[in-house]
């Protein structure tokens, strides 16, 4: 013990602030490492081999075991190389957000705020009565980040936000009731696309689990971007939510139209806070909802 706190004071009087900024640059980076991992399978999967590498460390320094210490030191850089396999959708996720972060003004909606109310009232409408017909739908309203790689996958449209439009679009086996609707900057920019699919665990963590791609592809967009996506259950005629990663289900239409009047009100903010809101959403949560 004399010896394990000796140690621990030669460490303190060595410190100095290039030690301390040192410390602090790890620290970040651990923190973004499970910043991104949240809710994933990736998570599991961490704490396994973090796990496994204790016990390794432990058991090869504890116990003199000169064969098994030359097997783990030699299989090592494999184990390095692989992880980036293990975690390559987490990875391609972490670096598509830094890339959206090298934009520190984002682009502001061009829409009228009286046009944008016209539009949520219309989305809100078809919500109420596809969910009264128990109508699928996925509805994507883009925001400050561009979804033109995800338009491109659908058919182009251009046309006025209708309630008639969106409902003729969901309808049961017509040929753009798959996919998404996307809108943004107050049209029907394209129907049928297809979005990214949800890595996270936050559906298999629902009492039901009885969400389906449209669900996983409403979590997966807003994963990805901070568009807002409106769900209608096809099983149950359910309307949810999703932004940021998270979903709030069940939600009555009056709730749904000011939740969506909140996210598209105004921002007169100043263009730092609108980066931070876009990259950590979880800041603004309590205040914004």
């Amino acid at each position: 013990m004399a010896n394990f706190l000796n140690n621990i004071l030669f460490i303190f009087e060595r410190l100095n602030w290039l030690s301390v900024l040192d410390i602090l640059l790890v620290t970040f980076i651990f923190f973004l490492l499970m910043y991104s991992l949240r809710d994933t399978q990736a998570m599991v999967l961490l704490r396994g081999v973090i796990f496994l590498v204790v016990a390794l460390v432990l058991l090869t320094t504890l116990v003199e075991l000169p064969a098994f210490s030359w097997l783990i030191q030699s299989t090592l850089p494999a184990l390095l190389l692989a992880i980036p396999v293990i975690f390559a959708p987490e990875i391609r996720r972490a670096l598509e957000r830094l890339g959206r972060a090298g934009t520190f003004v984002p682009a502001t909606n061009k829409t009228p705020y009286e046009e944008t109310q016209k539009v949520i009232h219309a989305v809100v409408e078809a919500a109420a009565r596809l969910s009264a017909r128990q109508h699928g739908a996925l509805i994507v309203l883009q925001r400050m980040d561009s979804l033109d790689q995800y338009i491109e996958t659908g058919v182009q449209m251009r046309a006025q936000v209708t309630p008639e439009l969106l409902l003729q679009i969901f309808f049961p086996d017509t040929p753009l009731h798959d996919g998404a609707v996307i809108i943004a900057d107050g049209r029907v920019v394209a129907a049928a696309c297809v979005m990214p699919l949800s890595a996270s665990g936050v559906l298999n963590k629902t009492p039901e689990r009885q969400m389906g791609l449209r669900h996983r592809a409403a979590l997966g967009i807003s994963e990805v971007s901070d568009a807002v996506s409106v769900v209608v259950s096809e099983q149950s005629g359910s309307i949810s939510i999703s932004h940021a990663g998270r979903m709030i289900r069940r939600i009555e239409p009056e709730r749904l139209e000011n939740i969506l009047a909140a996210f598209f009100r105004p921002d007169v903010t100043t263009p730092q806070r609108i980066w931070l809101q876009r990259y950590f959403p979880y800041l603004f949560k309590k205040k914004d909802e």
